[in-house]
C-alpha cells in the first residue's frame, strides 16, 4: 500500500517574519563577492576625491566671497509670506525622511513575511532597494552630525551680526551646527539614491533637492557654503553606500569598467528569472 508523502507544515508567521528580517540583515553584512568590486572601488575613490576637492574649493570661495552678501539679500526672519517655505523645508528634515523610509521598510517586511514564491521575491527586491535609500540617508546624516560638532559654525546672525566666520569648534549646540546643512545632506542623499535606482526620476529628485537647499537660504537657517557642503556630503555618502550594495550584488551590477548600474526592478527580475551581474 503506497504511503502518502509527508507535507512539512508551513512555518508560522512570526517565524517567517524573523527569517525575513534576519535575511535582510545578513545580506548587508555578508562578505563582498562581486569579481569586479576592485574596479568599482577605484572608480568610487577617484570620483569621491574629485568631488570632495571641487566641493571644498567651492565652499571656501562661497565663504570668502558670497556668504555675507547672500544673507543681506534674504527677507527678514519672521516675514509673514514665508510660511509656505517653512512648510516646504520640512520635506528635507532628516528625522521625517528617515521615519518615512523606516515605515516603508517595516511595511515591506510585514507583508513579505506572509507571502511566498515569486511574490515574496519581488517584494524583498523592493525592500533591498529601500534599504539602500534608507542607509544612504542615514550614513549621510551621521557623517554630517560629526562634521557639525567638529566644525562648530554659527548660523546666520548668531552672535548678533551676519558673520560667516563665526566658528566655535566642538560647541555642540544647535546655534553652532550650521556647516554642513542637514537638510541639504538629506535631500541630496535621497535624490542621489533614488536616481541611482530609478534614473528616470533623476530630474524630479534633484529639483526637489535644490528646492530644499533654497528654502534653507531663504529662511536664513544656513549660509550658501553650508548647503553646498551638505549637498557634497549627501552625494558622496550615497555613492559609498551604493558601492557597498553593488559589491554584494544587491540592487546594482558592476560593469567591466567599474561603473555601477542598477539591476532591473524586482518585478522584471522575477518575470525573467534571476540575473547575476
Amino acid at each position: 500500500m503506497p504511503v502518502a508523502p509527508t507535507i512539512a507544515p508551513r512555518a508560522s508567521y512570526p517565524a517567517q517574519l524573523l527569517a525575513v528580517a534576519g535575511g535582510a540583515l545578513a545580506q548587508l553584512v555578508r562578505a563582498p563577492s562581486h569579481s569586479r568590486r576592485a574596479a568599482a572601488a577605484r572608480k568610487l575613490a577617484r570620483h569621491s576625491l574629485w568631488l570632495s576637492a571641487a566641493g571644498a574649493a567651492l565652499v571656501i570661495v562661497l565663504m570668502l566671497a558670497f556668504d555675507q552678501t547672500e544673507i543681506q539679500l534674504m527677507p527678514a526672519r519672521g516675514t509673514a509670506w514665508l510660511w509656505p517655505i517653512r512648510i516646504l523645508t520640512d520635506f528635507g528634515k532628516d528625522e521625517y525622511v528617515l521615519a518615512v523610509l523606516a515605515i516603508a521598510l517595516v511595511a515591506v517586511g510585514l507583508v513579505a513575511a506572509g507571502l511566498h514564491g515569486t511574490r515574496r521575491a519581488a517584494l524583498l527586491g523592493l525592500g533591498t532597494r529601500l534599504q539602500y535609500v534608507f542607509l544612504s540617508v542615514a550614513l549621510s546624516v551621521f557623517v554630517a552630525e560629526i562634521l557639525k560638532f567638529v566644525i562648530g559654525r554659527g548660523r546666520p546672525f548668531v552672535g548678533g551680526k551676519a558673520n560667516p566666520f563665526n566658528f566655535v569648534p566642538f560647541q555642540g549646540t544647535e546655534a553652532y551646527f550650521s556647516l554642513p546643512s542637514a537638510h541639504a545632506v538629506t535631500a541630496f542623499a535621497l535624490a542621489f539614491a533614488v536616481s541611482a535606482l530609478w534614473p528616470r526620476l533623476r530630474v524630479v529628485m534633484f529639483i526637489y533637492a535644490l528646492l530644499i537647499l533654497l528654502t534653507r537660504l531663504v529662511l536664513l537657517a544656513h549660509h550658501p557654503s553650508d548647503v553646498t557642503a551638505g549637498a557634497l556630503v549627501g552625494i558622496v555618502s550615497a555613492m559609498a553606500v551604493r558601492y557597498w550594495f553593488a559589491a554584494r550584488r544587491l540592487g546594482f551590477a558592476i560593469r567591466a569598467d567599474g561603473t555601477v548600474a542598477p539591476l532591473p526592478g524586482p518585478l522584471k527580475r522575477v518575470a525573467r528569472g534571476p540575473s547575476a551581474p
